[in-house]
């Protein structure tokens, strides 16, 4: 269960790897963890996350979890559920594709549509109705400003994580009063090393900004999340720009 401070005791990452769970993870262990499930596909880098999270002093597991697999989404997270209680669900999941080569081999677009929507969806509702079902928990879905607007340069990714991000708000009204509590976390640019080597623009962030803007979310039970909070704002403009002005910008 949850501690006075909203904070989880147990947490189940489905994206074992991803450098914002993993500092998430780390910040939350630092608080009140004490259990974490690392679900993704069997890998050294893997193993090598759990091992560095049982340095800090939580019981770490690993699950076999493959996004692009929904059909074994309910046995391998339903394993999960059967064995302990979980207090916090982080959705971390996601490629950011190559959006000049995923236009030009659409197969390697639809990847990224795949992973970033269909593939949570299918952990998303398998996940939330085993929350339901105990009576309690978090389900943190980790979405992107890139899904405010679609933009020139990103809008394969961006239109994925768009789809995301409607179905995680359906999904937080659907569950209201439930005793489930879904938060949608949308970072801006993140310093990561999936990011390496690509321009950066003025407003960017990192995996332990990130994870403290979880932390704090949970505290106020949040059921959205700007990272940085400025974002808020800007894409508040962004969005309701003329068409003809927004092709014009350098985004």
């Amino acid at each position: 269960m949850k501690d006075a401070t909203g904070l989880p005791q147990s947490l189940l990452v489905l994206g074992g790897t991803s450098e914002i769970a993993l500092a998430t993870a780390r910040r939350l262990i630092a608080r009140r963890t004490r259990t974490v499930w690392l679900a993704g596909r069997p890998s050294p880098a893997l193993d090598e996350a759990a091992a560095h999270l049982r340095t800090l002093g939580a019981d770490v597991r690993t699950v076999a979890f493959d996004a692009l697999d929904p059909e074994s989404h309910e046995a391998a997270l339903g394993k999960v559920f059967a064995e302990t209680a979980v207090d916090m669900v982080l959705l971390a999941f996601g490629v950011l594709g190559d959006q000049a080569y995923d236009e030009r081999e659409p197969l390697n677009a639809v990847r990224v549509a795949q992973t970033n929507y269909t593939g949570a969806v299918s952990a998303g509702l398998v996940t939330a109705r085993e929350l339901q079902n105990q009576g309690h928990g978090s389900l943190v879905v980790l979405s992107s400003v890139a899904g405010e607007r679609a933009r020139r340069a990103d809008f394969i990714y961006g239109s994925s994580k768009a789809g995301l991000d409607s179905f995680a708000q359906g999904l937080g009204d659907a569950l209201h009063g439930t005793g489930v509590h879904v938060m949608v976390v949308r970072p801006g640019f993140v310093r990561s090393r999936a990011t390496a080597g690509r321009a950066e623009p003025r407003l960017t962030t990192t995996p332990e900004e990130v994870a403290t803007a979880v932390e704090l979310g949970l505290r106020r039970r949040s059921e959205t999340v700007w990272v940085p909070g400025v974002l808020r704002l800007v894409t508040a403009v962004v969005r309701h720009l003329p068409r003809a002005v927004f092709r014009r910008l350098p985004l």
